[in-house]
């Protein structure tokens, strides 16, 4: 049974004519609950969970409780801590959303949660991830934008099914050679970061399609970014690179290449090439 109650402005839930333990689907988002439903624990069917956009400070230790969780969504909301025992959450298999929150950290329990496919932790506080995280191996989308990150954990490079990663606006100055590993990878998005340099693994990513480096550091990218035979945009603008690798010939398919504000950019005679192939190049 589904229970569909969005912008109501509840504060608790109504009662209902059926048991509790009839509801599979529960959509609470932009309401103004401060602490989850005691309800909600006698939910023992409960798959999905949506209580995005109210008022929660935290996440009761009582989660574990709703083991038949797939799918829980509480972006948009005030919490500082994720308790370990969303771990026992097995069962997840599509979503985690925990975005827009006030976390600094996350637990390394998240790393049990080997089902999950899509994990987003953007617009919060963190300065790191555990490496437990490398352990979601089926994870396909990692969003952790808007947050200040320093680093990547080595680990990151055992997700093997990993389609799409977004890092924009964090504190990133190099990413680590396990990027060869992410074979998977199709998006990439690192804008607004420290980045200096790229690492030449990331030339064996062959099925990334985007790629965005924008407001970074970069002087000069590796020769080996040729080998993303694939690609078609690059993101290039605002960083302070000083000249081009021929490589990117190599990139047949590539269909837009933005290189606008790099100020000693030496423009090389080979870029109408790419021109004359259909590339639309911004400079």
């Amino acid at each position: 049974m589904k229970i569909n109650l969005p912008a109501s402005n509840l504060t608790t839930l109504p009662d209902i004519t059926k048991p509790w333990s009839e509801v599979s689907d529960l959509n609470l988002y932009q309401n103004h609950f401060e602490q989850l439903p005691e309800e909600l624990f006698k939910m023992d069917n409960l798959e999905i969970l949506n209580i995005s956009a109210n008022r929660l400070k935290e996440i009761s230790p009582r989660i574990k409780e709703l083991s038949a969780l797939k799918m829980i969504d509480f972006g948009h909301n005030q919490i500082r801590f994720i308790p370990p025992e969303i771990g026992q959450l097995v069962q997840l298999e599509d979503y985690l959303y925990l975005h827009n929150n006030c976390m600094d950290t996350v637990p390394v329990e998240l790393g049990n949660l080997d089902k999950l496919k899509y994990l987003n932790l953007s617009d919060n506080q963190l300065i790191d991830l555990p490496p437990e995280i490398g352990a979601l191996a089926k994870l396909v989308e990692l969003r952790v934008m808007n947050n200040r990150l320093g680093e990547l954990p080595k680990s990151s490079g055992n997700l093997k099914n990993l389609r799409e990663l977004h890092l924009k606006n964090n504190r990133l100055r190099v990413l680590p050679d396990i990027f060869g590993r992410l074979t998977m990878l199709r998006v990439l998005d690192v804008e607004e970061n420290q980045l200096q340099e790229l690492p030449e693994s990331l030339g064996a990513c062959k099925r990334l399609r985007r790629l965005n480096l924008r407001t970074n550091r970069l002087a000069v990218l590796p020769e080996a970014v040729g080998g993303l035979t694939n690609l078609l945009e690059l993101d290039l603008r605002s960083n302070g690179l000083t000249e081009l690798p021929k490589s990117l010939l190599n990139i047949t398919s590539l269909e837009r290449l933005d290189l606008r504000w790099n100020q000693q950019l030496n423009i090389p005679d080979w870029l109408g090439q790419l021109e004359e192939r259909g590339c639309i190049v911004y400079l």
